[in-house]
């Protein structure tokens, strides 16, 4: 979405927002934790605000906080907010709504557009992208951490959403054409809670003049009297 958007000549893009789980610091259901989100603007060149909501949020919480937000973007001069939905009437509904008693303009850039065609099309791009979060329900639980890729596409079972629109996976970008540069990131720990699957991604280690881990004799060291002991 922000890449389209930045083509659009009478457009000026002045920041992002996103809303984290404020006891967990990450992003709701993409579990991206908030440090990579900052790490992601910073390399992006723009500014980002976190909007933080409680765990558990209700809808009531919810609307309260973006009122807020919007309330603040506001008085700050802000004209539009963008957003990357693509067929969901319900939440374009409910967004709109939102902002409604404002004078901000909810403006959708991807909207209606063919979801398989984006999908390749974001592959073609060289946008690169981890596989953070599925709902094994849908998609099969091996995905999960997994780089979104032809290969990824092409396992995705039948009626499933290539682009995640309907909630059967999420993702966190890590490098595209609007990337000053990429973030080097991995994927760590898998864990499946509250019926999904999560992925964790980590920075990568630096590497050493060797080309190991800079930390990589220590991990040994902890590996090797790991398994004396046991």
């Amino acid at each position: 979405m922000l890449y389209r958007l930045q083509g659009f000549e009478d457009t000026q893009v002045i920041g992002l927002f996103t809303t984290v789980n404020r006891l967990y610091q990450r992003v709701a259901m993409h579990a991206v934790p908030s440090q990579l989100l900052h790490a992601q603007a910073e390399v992006l060149g723009l500014p980002l605000e976190v909007i933080e909501i409680p765990h558990p949020c209700t809808n009531e919480q919810y609307g309260a906080v973006m009122a807020k937000f919007l309330s603040e973007a506001e008085a700050e001069g802000v004209e539009a907010i963008a957003f990357g939905d693509l067929f969901l009437e319900d939440v374009r509904r409910y967004r709109e709504e939102q902002m409604r008693s404002t004078g901000i303009l909810p403006i959708f850039p991807l909207w209606g557009t063919s979801t398989s065609r984006l999908a390749y099309e974001l592959v073609e791009h060289g946008f690169r992208m981890f596989v953070t979060c599925i709902d094994p329900r849908l998609v099969p639980r091996e995905l999960a951490g997994r780089e979104y890729d032809r290969d990824f596409l092409k396992e995705l079972p039948e009626g499933v959403d290539p682009c995640g629109e309907n909630g059967e996976f999420h993702t966190f970008v890590f490098d595209g054409p609007i990337f000053t540069e990429p973030l080097h990131v991995e994927t760590g720990r898998i864990v499946e809670r509250d019926g999904f699957v999560f992925a964790n991604i980590v920075k990568q280690e630096p590497e050493s003049e060797s080309g190991q881990p800079a930390d990589a004799p220590a991990r040994l060291q902890r590996a090797e009297r790991a398994s004396s002991s046991g």
